[in-house]
């Protein structure tokens, strides 16, 4: 039988509102008495879990980051014992200590229904075939792509991260009809497909569940005709729970928000205050129904919106605007913000253009300079001078015009730009900033 919750994911507005205040409520109170980092912030701020009477008042309550998540590495964020958490991920990120994120067997298995609530709202079933190529260990990807598709009761094939070679020959001998991974390394499997000469009529895939990293629609039109499937945004951070928080159902009209669990703001990152829905700012998460660490107003840093309006699908949950970035990994030059996916929404739109690239941005006599490298479809001849240089001067008044800042293309041989089995790595900023 598929796993569907009819109750949660149809319920009211109202029913969910007051569902979603009951639980704030009962969380706060959990962190307040268990969390010494969380009193104090509460403290500070001059608010008690007796202030926090319904979902509006989630305002009046402090933010969390992930400064504070390392001033308390490994388990001071925790709100539960040691001996009630049953597993415990991390994150890397790019600098400072590990974000460590554990979870009692409450939490994991709220964290399952969540991924098998999005999968099934896509396509999966009890008879499909899901091949999970999400990292294993303390990234959240695999374990929770994983668990999801077992609740459904679907065939799980753990290929993990990596061996590329192997992966196509699961997919295809395995007759996989879902795949699990980065949208990055999905574009890659779908190079090396091509290039092993195994048409996509050969693939029994018919679906995608795609996450880690910011992807644009044209790189989902590449995934889809790479891989002959349709290719759903899937959202999660680690700190919060991991993929599942939302997930695209199967009008791909952005990821359908698990609030009962998950409750998401949009607030402009300068003021800190609250934006209408349908407006873009920085994405903060609380978690709602977490036992072993929750997380009060978390600023994700991912730039999106809030979609209130009701899906095709029935489903009443609020979904998210695609992700067009971070804050944190937002590019200033010369004084522009710019967001890779926005460079690479104008270089996909050439067909000529392959889905590899990488930004360099360097700071010579005092000013910003961006170079960009691009490969060219292996289909293209890198031995037309002429057409080349064209093609990289369209290119680049395209950039400028669509962000505003010049940069320099230079167009590469397929194969010339290196692959990432994992998430990928977009740019290198040279710069001492």
């Amino acid at each position: 039988m598929q796993y569907y919750n009819e109750r949660i994911e149809r319920m009211s507005r109202d029913e969910k509102h007051a569902l979603q205040g009951e639980r704030l409520k009962r969380v706060v109170t959990l962190a307040y008495n268990n969390c010494k980092p969380y009193r104090a912030k509460m403290d500070a701020a001059g608010v008690t879990p007796d202030d926090i009477n319904s979902i509006d008042d989630i305002v009046k309550l402090p933010f969390t980051t992930k400064q504070d998540m390392r001033n308390n590495y490994p388990f001071g964020m925790f709100s539960a014992p040691m001996e009630d958490i049953v597993r415990v991920h991390a994150s890397s990120g790019t600098t400072g200590k590990l974000t460590v994120a554990g979870s009692t067997k409450h939490d994991l298995d709220d964290w399952t229904e969540a991924v098998a609530r999005g999968m099934v709202s896509a396509g999966v079933t009890k008879k499909s075939i899901v091949h999970v190529a999400y990292g294993y260990g303390l990234f959240t990807g695999g374990l929770g792509a994983h668990d999801g598709a077992t609740l459904i009761g679907a065939t799980v094939v753990p290929a993990s991260a990596g061996n590329t070679a192997r992966q196509l020959t699961l997919i295809k001998d395995f007759c996989a009809d879902t795949i699990c991974c980065t949208p990055s390394y999905a574009v890659y499997l779908a190079d090396e497909f091509k290039k092993a000469g195994i048409p996509v009529s050969e693939l029994s895939l018919k679906q995608g569940f795609f996450g880690a990293e910011p992807w644009s629609e044209e790189m989902r039109v590449k995934i889809e005709e790479g891989l002959g499937l349709k290719a759903y945004d899937i959202y999660g951070l680690s700190e919060i729970s991991g993929p599942g928080v939302a997930c695209e159902c199967a009008y791909q009209a952005g990821p359908h928000v698990q609030d009962d669990l998950f409750y998401p703001e949009i607030i402009d990152p300068d003021t800190l205050k609250p934006v209408p829905d349908g407006v873009r700012g920085e994405l903060v998460f609380t978690t709602l129904n977490k036992t072993g660490m929750p997380l009060i107003r978390y600023r994700t840093r991912d730039i999106c919106a809030i979609i209130s309006e009701p899906c095709k699908c029935g489903r009443t949950s609020v979904r998210l605007a695609k992700i067009t970035g971070r804050t944190d990994d937002m590019l200033i030059i010369r004084g522009v913000n710019v967001f890779p996916s926005q460079i690479e929404s104008v270089l996909i739109k050439d067909k000529r253009i392959s889905p590899h690239y990488h930004i360099t941005i360097d700071r010579i006599n005092n000013l910003d300079v961006m170079s960009i490298e691009v490969e060219l479809q292996r289909n293209v001849a890198f031995d037309e001078i002429q057409e080349i240089e064209l093609m990289q001067k369209k290119l680049t008044a395209d950039i400028a015009s669509a962000i505003g800042v010049s940069a320099k293309v230079k167009l590469v041989q397929s194969g010339t730009v290196p692959r990432s089995e994992g998430k990928a790595v977009f740019v290198t900023d040279n710069r001492k900033i």
